[in-house]
């Protein structure tokens, strides 16, 4: 499919495994209906029978996975011999409200917001099965694939781990997926060969001394400086302790303590994250925070209780699978529609599937040309231009055809 340069959006001349218009426009109807609907991790059982019945619609026989939530689906026939690519969506929303008030499509359920784009995953996945079956239904589709449409991405440290316990990699040799990112212009993708996430676990620390009254705080531990410290010093401890180089980075996101101005508590909470760029110094990460913390409280006369949540590893870009997503961009697009784009400290558990099978993810472009609205990941006024639906349907189907030596 052609593009128009100025405008980054879809052209006209058809090629095979384009999105026809009236898909489109299902599609788009689609994402709003999940959109208005979020589900959390692992709860997301109206979204699943949403897909399922879409694709039994279409005469495919989608496949739940063992806990209820997500969804398998072969696209033609695995001969059982040529492994199958994979292409991989994840279905769970996040613990937010959804702050948009000029929208219909806004979330019905307090509190449950799409804003992390997982619905527009989800929609570009099943559009690209739904076109790929016709495909198959012609003889034109040279290779089989398998949808995956995974839960509890949010949840650390993801739901991919069940997904593969589930047998979803079964067959097959090479997996693919996109994100969402708000700072890229629909109609273009962001791509890299190497690590495009970063590594990222969750960090609960509970501080515990002889507390009592702000006037005498030489005979108490006193909590809200400890944990003021921890907070401060910790990170700092690890910035001198590690490469610098790796990109670990410890962040606080909440810290509580005390319930009066003159009552030295006898307890304290931090929880946050750690973020790693280097995927070898993230598996020694707990050791270093753990050791930090440790020092700091004690310094201070506090007692630490840590709860080091492993998460995810970085996704690292296979350069094979890569340069398939980069190639079928370039089919539909042009070579101009790809830009480099770099290593986030986001942490997504499609790393997982690559612990299995070499993969690659690309950054969706989802804003609208000459926005200048911050609208980023998390922030519950999120939104995207709905043309990268399509945009993100057509780089699946091409990688397909382009995979099977169409």
């Amino acid at each position: 499919m052609s593009r128009d340069p100025e405008t980054d959006v879809p052209g006209d001349t058809p090629l095979l495994g384009a999105l026809p218009e009236s898909l489109r426009a299902e599609l788009i109807a689609f994402r709003r209906d999940v959109h208005m609907h979020p589900e959390l991790g692992f709860q997301e059982f109206r979204t699943t029978a949403a897909i399922k019945t879409r694709l039994e619609a279409a005469g495919l026989t989608p496949r739940v996975l063992p806990g209820g939530t997500g969804l398998t689906c072969d696209i033609g026939t695995w001969d059982g011999v040529r492994p199958m690519l994979a292409i991989r969506a994840d279905i769970d929303a996040l613990p937010i409200p959804d702050t948009k008030t000029e929208v219909p499509y806004r979330s019905t359920v307090p509190d449950r917001a799409h804003a992390c784009g997982h619905d527009v995953h989800t929609t570009v996945v099943l559009g690209a099965g739904l076109v790929l079956a016709d495909l198959a239904r012609e003889g034109l589709l040279p290779c089989a694939v398998r949808l995956i449409f995974q839960p509890a991405e949010e949840v650390m440290p993801g739901g991919a781990i069940t997904a593969i316990d589930a047998g979803v990699l079964d067959g097959v040799g090479r997996i693919i997926a996109v994100h969402c990112d708000p700072r890229v212009d629909v109609g273009r993708i962001g791509l890299r060969t190497g690590a495009i996430t970063s590594a990222c676990d969750r960090l609960e620390v509970t501080l515990d001394g002889p507390g009592g009254h702000t006037a005498r705080p030489h005979l108490t531990t006193d909590m809200v400086t400890a944990a003021a410290r921890v907070a401060v010093d910790a990170p700092a401890l690890l910035s001198r302790r590690i490469d610098t180089r790796a990109g670990l980075v410890l962040t606080w996101g909440r810290i509580e303590a005390g319930h009066a101005p003159n009552v030295i508590p006898q307890r304290a909470e931090l929880g946050g994250t750690v973020r790693c760029l280097d995927l070898e110094a993230w598996r020694h990460a707990p050791d270093q925070v753990y050791a930090a913390i440790d020092e700091v409280a004690t310094l201070h006369g506090a007692k630490c209780q840590i709860e080091y949540v492993r998460g995810v590893p970085p996704v690292v870009n296979d350069a094979s699978v890569a340069q398939l997503l980069h190639d079928a961009m370039e089919a539909r697009c042009g070579a101009y529609a790809i830009e480099d784009t770099e290593q986030s400290l986001g942490g997504e558990d499609f790393s997982w599937y690559m612990e299995h099978v070499p993969g690659a993810m690309a950054r969706l472009g989802v804003r609208r040309p000459g926005d200048t609205a911050r609208l980023d990941l998390h922030r519950g006024n999120f939104d995207i231009d709905e043309r990268a639906i399509e945009v993100g349907v057509e780089l699946f189907t091409a990688a397909a055809l382009i995979d099977g030596g169409l």
